[in-house]
């Protein structure tokens, strides 16, 4: 029996041994399989933008890192604008080849990278684009380019913005599995699907409003670019009038159907090289490693920037999660350096927890004693998203950014009817009289139940206040625009909700006026462990990402984030201050 222990604990450790070994030979081949890292730009050169990774405001990778990019996907926001301008005042970058055809990115982080491309002409550069297959995203982000040709066997997509909701009120009674709902805000309609198997006159309004503002953005900027009068891309978009490569280009949408080598031919005539020349391409990812080691803006004192992206969840945070661990180490750390002169938070959240939210605004208050915070905002600033914003010293946003949602609710699941129809009778015993509130396996009590919608009234209530102190509005004022309503950021500005409509450099610029700094550095923020020291500190996490990957990849884009959804909401703890519904864009 010993020996039979000792044999297999030696054939446990062998394998060990082995998969450390075998998982350390590929760190090595890949990293061999890099090679030399120096990038050559050569003259008449022209940057590939293609823009298949997932985009986020901030990936914080390390360009010194050896490991960084081996195993995380995406590609940062920041990365991106900052590569563009390099390109932008190197001389031997003389254009930009736009190849994408499908965009990972929100609608303001769009707006972001065409309003770079836009500078990028700006001193006589130019910007060609080609695709076999125009989403509406992605033609409306290459609609700033010179020039732009579709597959003559491709298509394209024009046709006006679209929202889609799911509701689950049957799929609840059917399987005896429901969500109790307590909210304030007759737009709070992130809790609707669980009340109905309709959508409220309330929330399709909302929804209306909104997408239609987005679309009305999108036309002003792709009008501009093509010189097509915004009542007349309406009219394309009714009749479909670019649903064939020929009709595209006879709507004045595109410049011409043209096959990749034709293209590629037009982009040597534009250069004045010849036909059996070749073309010198950078490839982006390959140019972002120039323009890393290229400080645009240098200088003793700094500006932070301090990301907060994702939903809102008590506890740490990361990439894509706002946690008040993260988020107040930066603050802390920016307003405590001498160096830090003014603070730029830029926001990219629909909400989540409003305690955290809370918490958060409250670091902001103190650090603003200090020095000034400016905020900026990305596609989404809803909710709890606008909650720790709200008491900055000026706000800029978006005008495709979806901005304010200011309601609250709380959602909490029971399965009493499950329980009853399997046969499971759950009994408690207390102490006291209020020592079980409420139980799984119990219908909601009236008592909880107003227990529960005190507490959502008096975080509303006090979600009004910060927004009416932070703005300079009465509670009256803020309570009419609230509801958990959702406004672009036009709207918003409009209402009050903003100070500026702007990008993330305009933010920049005005946190730099603010304490009078003409010459500057950045530092951003916060630091976060690469994917790849995650892995050495847990494998399970990496295999959880593994699994995600692969999840996605066999149920699909759709199916895949109804799923999430479903999951994100049965994780909800306490009172949300959130936005009051998925916006999937079509």
């Amino acid at each position: 029996m010993k020996f039979l222990r000792n044999l297999l604990a030696a054939i446990l450790g062998c394998l060990i041994a082995f998969g450390v070994l075998f998982f350390m030979f590929f760190v090595f081949v890949a990293l061999l399989g890099r090679g030399d890292d120096t990038v050559k730009v050569k003259e008449n050169s022209i940057l590939e933008l293609s823009l298949n990774q997932p985009i986020r405001d901030y990936e914080g990778k390390d360009a010194t890192d050896p490991f960084a990019g081996l195993f995380e996907e995406g590609e940062g926001l920041d990365e991106i604008l900052h590569t563009i301008a390099v390109a932008k005042n190197d001389d031997k970058i003389k254009g930009i080849s736009m190849t994408t055809s499908f965009l990972q990115a929100g609608l303001a982080q769009t707006q972001e990278i065409r309003t770079a491309l836009q500078d990028f002409k700006a001193d006589g550069k130019f910007i060609y684009a080609h695709s076999d297959f125009y989403t509406q995203k992605v033609y409306y982000l290459t609609s700033v380019a010179d020039k732009m040709y579709l597959n003559p066997q491709g298509a394209m997509d024009f046709k006006g913005l679209a929202s889609e909701v799911l509701y689950y009120k049957d799929l609840q009674e059917k399987t005896g599995i429901k969500m109790e709902v307590i909210r304030h805000g007759k737009y709070k309609s992130a809790v609707e699907p669980y009340l109905s198997n309709t959508m409220s006159e309330a929330n399709r309004s909302q929804i209306k409003e909104l997408i239609t503002s987005l679309w009305n953005s999108m036309l002003t900027d792709i009008s501009s670019s093509r010189n097509i009068d915004v009542a007349n891309l309406n009219i394309i978009a009714d009749t479909l009038g670019g649903r064939t490569p020929k009709y595209a280009v006879e709507s004045g949408l595109i410049d011409g159907n043209v096959y990749f080598d034709e293209y590629e031919g037009l982009l040597r005539e534009k250069l004045a090289i010849e036909e059996d020349e070749k073309l010198n391409y950078v490839d982006f990812g390959d140019y972002v490693k120039v323009a890393s080691k290229k400080t645009l803006k240098s200088g003793v004192n700094k500006i932070a920037i301090i990301y907060a992206q994702g939903e809102i969840f008590y506890g740490e945070g990361s990439k894509e999660i706002i946690g008040q661990g993260a988020i107040n180490r930066a603050l802390d750390k920016a307003r405590d350096n001498d160096n830090i002169k003014a603070i730029v938070l830029r926001v990219n959240s629909p909400g989540g927890s409003a305690l955290v939210s809370d918490i958060i605004w409250r670091e902001i208050e103190l650090t603003k004693k200090i020095k000034p915070v400016v905020v900026s905002f990305g596609n989404v600033a809803a909710s709890g998203g606008y909650y720790i914003a709200t008491g900055a010293d000026k706000i800029f946003a978006e005008p495709t950014t979806i901005t304010g949602s200011i309601g609250v609710f709380g959602t909490i699941p029971n399965i009493n009817e499950l329980a009853a129809d399997i046969g499971v009778n759950a009994e408690q015993v207390g102490t006291n009289k209020n020592s079980i509130d409420y139980s799984l396996f119990e219908p909601m009590t009236d008592a909880f139940r107003s227990q529960v919608q005190e507490g959502i009234e008096q975080t509303y209530d006090t979600f009004l206040q910060r927004v009416a102190d932070g703005r300079n509005m009465s509670v009256e004022a803020v309570d009419e625009i609230a509801q958990g309503r959702v406004w672009s950021g036009v709207d918003a500005k409009e209402l009050g909700l903003v100070d500026e409509i702007g990008n993330l450099d305009d933010a920049i610029a005005a946190a730099a006026e603010m304490v009078d700094l003409d010459t500057y550095g950045i530092r951003k923020y916060p630091k976060y462990k690469s994917d790849f020291e995650k892995l050495m500190e847990d494998f399970g996490g990496a295999k959880a990402k593994v699994g995600e990957s692969f999840i996605k990849e066999e149920l699909g884009e759709e199916a895949f984030q109804i799923v999430k959804e479903v999951k994100q909401l049965s994780q909800q703890k306490g009172v949300q201050a959130r936005m009051p519904f998925t916006l999937n864009i079509k």
